[in-house]
């Protein structure tokens, strides 16, 4: 019993084994503060309800979430990930498997023998006996493999790390979902404000067209005063058509991204509607909230599922040691089936060591190690794209506000020429050319202010993604919140 307890001892200790190089997280290959963070904290969590105020969009987003078949695609793949997982932890566990059988056959057994002499003649006799032979079993089997070197371990941790990677892909399309409808019904706010100015303008010029013809008849006004005032009113009737096209396609791709159908009054009305409607995010200047992001967390994920499998090929060089055992009941009759004479036992443990396998574990093994290091390429490169999308909607909105001040200076001024433009024409001061060039600028004004609007309120929405959007993140170490809770103690 001593011996056998020192045995299982051992063996306990050799299952603690593990090949895996130890995995520590690389270093981010990007500056230590964000440029033009500004001063602050990034938060904790953003969630898009704080930061999109307007609730016709959070109605919408909230049904999206719910309807989105691309983010069922992506809950869909996660449960894939996660029925993975349950199948590479029960390799680690032995397996007991339950038979019952009943076996006929046919069997005969003939014995002749006889007796007599020489020529003059004999006697003999024989027996022949045959008949049909059943046999009733019942068995249980268990097989094993002891995991000594930690090979299966480090198979379940590559599986385990996947399905984390998964989650976080999940959460990317979540936030690439939020952001998406978000920015369609943006889109669709400033096409409709677009809209709104093409046909203003389109009023105002055929206005000026009747005026035209009017002092063209009395003699006051040249020809070449009505093809002017012809053009504006064309570019705007053109464009007017083509931004009744944006806008129902608009519309289109808003009820794509919510799954369902849009009532109208959820609809924006304007994109200056929405002015106040959307929360600044604050970003804070160290460069490690990247590390929160869905896409780095799942690159981060595939770099540990890679080293895992370091572990796994390494252990491929070792033996395998595996354990068989059946244990059953065999009987002729049913009735004594489970007697104890009926009774019958088998052991049988093995063990394989490769030999020669014409270098097939040693390619595995440089294998796993190119894709580790692809997976730390990768993760480095999702670190930097992070990085630069953090810094490049920081940057517009250092100087989106400037710029939306000088569009609405533009259009004020822009509105107001044109009113002195038109006024000085009508008392014959000046000649249609001012009128026309004051038109095209004031129509010029409008659109650019209606897209200023637009660009600062898409960079809001650009930065909530950038910085992660409504995911967590530990700001008591240097672990994301996932990695430090749900990963399992390698």
């Amino acid at each position: 019993m001593i011996r056998r307890a020192a045995a299982l001892l051992t063996m306990t200790a050799l299952a603690a084994c593990s090949f895996e190089p130890a995995y520590h997280r690389p270093a981010p290959a990007v500056p230590a503060a964000l440029p033009d963070a500004g001063q602050g904290e990034a938060p904790a969590r953003l969630d898009y309800r704080e930061i999109f105020r307007d609730p016709r969009l959070v109605t919408l987003i909230d049904r999206a979430l719910a309807n989105n078949q691309d983010l069922k695609a992506a809950l869909a793949n996660v449960r894939s990930a996660r029925a993975l997982v349950t199948v590479a932890r029960a390799d680690l566990l032995p397996q007991l498997d339950g038979s019952a059988g009943l076996t006929i056959g046919d069997s005969s057994n003939e014995t002749r023998g006889g007796t007599g002499s020489g020529a003059t003649g004999g006697s003999g006799n024989g027996a022949s006996t045959g008949g049909r032979r059943t046999t009733y079993n019942a068995d249980l089997g268990v097989s094993w493999e002891i995991d000594l070197f930690g090979r299966l371990r480090s198979l379940n941790n590559a599986a385990f790390d996947t399905y984390l990677g998964s989650e976080a892909a999940q959460r990317g399309a979540r936030l690439s979902l939020v952001a998406g409808v978000a920015n369609a019904y943006l889109a669709l706010a400033a096409d409709r404000s677009l809209l709104a100015i093409a046909t203003e303008t389109r009023t105002s010029a055929a206005r000026s067209v009747e005026l035209t013809q009017a002092l063209l008849k009395g003699g006051v006004a040249p020809r070449t005063d009505l093809r002017q005032a012809e053009t504006v009113l064309a570019q705007a009737e053109a464009d007017e058509a083509s931004l009744e096209t944006a806008v129902a396609q608009d519309r289109n791709a808003l009820q794509l991204l919510v799954g369902a159908a849009i009532e109208d009054d959820l609809l924006p009305a304007s994109i200056e509607s929405l002015d106040g409607q959307l929360a600044e995010v604050p970003a804070g200047l160290d460069s490690s909230i990247l590390l929160r992001r869905p896409d780095v967390v799942e690159s981060e994920y595939a770099l540990r599922a890679a080293n895992a499998r370091i572990g796994a090929a390494r252990a491929a060089f070792f033996p395998r040691i595996g354990l068989t055992a059946l244990a059953g009941f065999a009987s002729s009759a049913l009735s004594s089936l489970f007697q104890g004479s009926a009774f019958t036992w088998s052991v049988a443990p093995s063990a394989t060591l490769p030999i020669f396998d014409g270098g097939a574990n040693l390619g595995n093994l440089r294998y796993s190690k190119a894709q580790r290091d692809l997976a730390l390429a990768n993760y480095q490169k999702a670190i930097q794209s992070a990085f630069r999308d953090v810094a490049d909607a920081l940057a517009r909105r250092a100087t989106i506000d400037r710029q939306l001040a000088a569009s609405t200076k533009l259009d004020a001024s822009a509105r107001d020429s044109l009113f002195l433009a038109n006024a000085r024409y009508r008392e014959g001061i000046d000649p249609y050319l001012n009128m026309l060039d004051a038109q095209r600028t004031a129509y010029g004004a409008a659109r650019t202010l209606a897209q200023a609007r637009l660009l600062k309120a898409q960079n809001l929405v650009t930065l909530y993604q950038a910085l992660g959007g409504d995911q967590l993140i530990d700001t008591s170490g240097d672990s994301f919140s996932l990695l430090s809770v749900s990963h399992p103690k390698r």
